[in-house]
Order: structure tokens, then sequence, then C-alpha cells
């Protein structure tokens, strides 16, 4: 990689942030249409988990390789795939005029990574103690992004139509392709510092070098407790447009600004609250605190009635899950060489994905069988166990120290 000077390095850093709320708004954008033009073509509740599953496959398997792909290729050329992917995949969805289409627009969510992409970029270019705080910016970005892209989306679906407001999100992607090409350096890493030079070690779909991450110290238990304790907040998030169509009776505008709002929330926590976090307490304790909190939040979910109360709920909410990403991932990003924090990265990527495959299937029957406030419940218990588990194991750990 060429050398950056510092300010070269900071100008890339903000058009990354720039990339990633865009992406973000056009990821809201759609997340405004789809629901209501799924409904419009006949789908039930169970066809659109369906639906969700499939994108769920989809980015599952590609999340993995895309990390590779990143680490092997280069940052802007990996952008630059998962842009003209999102080019696609707009222009799709405003020609579905049918189930089968509205099915197979997804099909280029395969390349869809600009996220974890971005992280990438800020990961090799930020130092260690700063990753956190670099991490939870792009959080920030996120907030940004779902303000905006709720809002434009609502408004979009319902003056113009679906479709409309989907060719909107191919010509945002357009712009975001254009950004990467114009400013974003062909490689952000050092590639020399790869321990191994062969072809097998910089093959794209070699599984074992991925396989190979999980080996480090630390990775396997942080990411299994990204999976199990993400897992029921994951589901709830999959059927929210579900639930706010069918159990709070939100219209698509409505929704929009429900979205803006929680958009406002990420903002706040990112920008003011989580980088004030990191630099006072140990990552350790702030990823036991936010599963502590999800569990509280769980239970106050299980007896939310009304959009007012939930409203409310949201605010610690938000602060748990953008603490748990943030934290995971500047955990599992430094258990790595800097060579794989692409292919880290871009498993950390494949959770939420793995979510929407069997999300839907488990959201679905809780939805209809035990109603909405069984997602509280499940979540309450899931991560209160979680809890108590690293709580006792970091008790046994520092009793131990003190022993020696």
């Amino acid at each position: 990689m060429p050398s950056l000077t510092a300010d070269k390095v900071q100008k890339v850093i903000y058009v990354t942030y720039l990339i990633a709320a865009l992406d973000i708004t056009w990821l809201f954008l759609q997340f405004s249409i789809t629901p209501y033009l799924a409904k419009k073509l006949g789908f039930d509740t169970l066809w659109f988990g369906y639906l969700q599953t499939t994108v769920g496959v989809i980015q599952l398997l590609g999340g993995p390789v895309f990390g590779r792909f990143a680490d092997v290729f280069g940052a802007r050329a990996a952008l630059s795939l998962s842009c003209f992917a999102s080019i696609i995949y707009f222009l799709l969805l405003a020609a579905a005029d049918s189930a089968v289409l509205l099915f197979l627009h997804k099909l280029p969510a395969v390349f869809m990574h600009v996220l974890p992409g971005t992280q990438m970029i800020v990961a090799d270019l930020s130092q260690n103690e700063k990753r956190a705080d670099a991490l939870a910016k792009l959080g920030l970005c996120f907030g940004i992004g779902m303000i905006t892209g709720s809002s434009l989306g609502g408004t979009l679906s319902t003056r113009y139509g679906e479709k409309f407001a989907a060719c909107v999100g191919a010509g945002g992607s357009l712009i975001s392709l254009l950004l990467v090409l114009k400013f974003i350096p062909e490689h952000t890493k050092i590639h020399s510092e790869k321990k191994s030079n062969g072809k097998s070690a910089n093959s794209v779909f070699n599984l074992g070098e991925i396989v190979r991450l999980t080996k480090f110290p630390g990775v396997a238990k942080t990411f299994t407790i990204k999976i199990v304790s993400g897992l029921p907040a994951g589901v709830f998030q999959v059927m929210f447009s579900i639930i706010a169509m069918n159990f709070f009776q939100l219209q698509a505008e409505q929704n929009g600004y429900l979205m803006a709002y929680f958009g406002v929330l990420q903002m706040v926590m990112q920008g003011a609250v989580i980088g004030r976090l990191t630099a006072r307490y140990s990552e350790q304790s702030l990823l036991l605190f936010s599963i502590g909190l999800s569990s509280l939040v769980g239970l106050a979910q299980a007896f939310t009635t009304t959009v007012l109360q939930f409203c409310f709920v949201v605010v610690p909410m938000m602060l748990s899950l953008s603490l748990f990403n943030v934290i995971t991932d500047s955990m599992l990003s430094k258990s790595v060489p800097s060579s794989d924090t692409g292919a880290m990265l871009g498993l950390c990527a494949s959770v939420q994905p793995l979510v929407r495959t069997i999300g839907p299937t488990i959201g679905g029957f809780l939805y209809e069988t035990h109603g909405v406030a069984s997602f509280g419940y499940i979540q309450f218990v899931v991560n209160a166990v979680i809890f108590t588990l690293m709580f006792m194991s970091s008790t046994r750990t520092h009793t131990t120290r003190n022993s020696r």
C-alpha cells in the first residue's frame, strides 16, 4: 500500500463515513418499500418470512467470502462490487411486479456488504486503542442513514409509489459507487504482513482461511456470545416491519417516522455516549453491561402494548444494541492479524444474515402462536443466562488472579 499522510488517512476515513451513511440510507429506503410492496403482491406473514429468509441465506453465504475478497483484492474493489450490486438490486426491485420477481431481486444481495467493507477500512486505518470509537462513528452514520432512508422511503412510497422509490435507491447507489472509485485507495493494509503467500492463502473461496480465524484466542467465545445473545433481538428486528404494520397498525409514512426516531437515538448513542464509555471502561465490562441491559430491555418489551410505550423502551434498547455490536466487532477485529481484519469483519457481518435466515421462521412461529410479548420474554431469559455465566466466569478469573 502506498504511504498515506495523516491528512490523507483522515480524508479517506471521512469519505468512508459518508459512503456508509449513504448505503444505510438506501438500505432503510428499501425497508420502507418491501413490506408494503409484498403486501400488494399478496404476501402473507409466512411468505414475507420466506422472503426475509431468502435474503438471509444469500448474505450469509456472501459475507465471509466478501471479507476474504476485500483482504485479497483491496478495499476499492470490494466496495465497488457492493455498490454495483446495490444498483442492480434496486433496479430489479423497481421492476418487481410479481412474487417471483420480488424473490429474484434479492439475488444481488450476495455482494451487498458495504457496511463491513467500510468497517474494514476504518479498522485498517485506526489505532487499536481508538478502534471501538472509530467503529462507533460508523454507527453514527448508521443513525443518519436510518433517519434519512426511513423518512425518504416512507414519503416517496406513499406519494409516488414503491417503484419510484426503488429507482431513487438505484441512483443513490450509483453516487456511492462514484465516491468509492474517486476517493478510496486500492489497498488500505500492508499485504506483506500475510504469513502465507501461496495460492491457497490468497484464494477468496478458501474456507480453511476463514475457519482459521476462529482458532485465535478468544475469537470462538466472543463470536458465540455475539450470535446467541444477539439472536432474540435480531429475530424481533426481522419481524418488526410486520409488527409495526399489524400490531401497531402503522402506515408506511408513520413507520418511516418511527424508524427515523430510531435513527436519532442511534446517532446520540454512537456519537455522544459510546465513545465516552469506551474511553473510561474496558471492553469486557462494557460487553457484560450491554448484555445485562439487553435482558432488562426484553422484559420491558414483553409488557409493551402501544407505540408510545415502545418509544420509551427503544432508548435503552438502542444503547444495548449499539454498544454490543461495536464492542464485539472491535474485540474480534483485534483478535486477528491486520491482514485478516476483512475476513473477520465479514464473519461478523454474517451474523445478521444468519438471524435473517432463521429469524423469520422462529419469529413467524412466535408471533402467530404466542404473540408479540414472547419476543421480549425470550430475550430476557437468554441474555440473563449469558450475563450470569459471564459474570461468574469473570469473578472466578479475578479470584484466581488474586490468589496468585
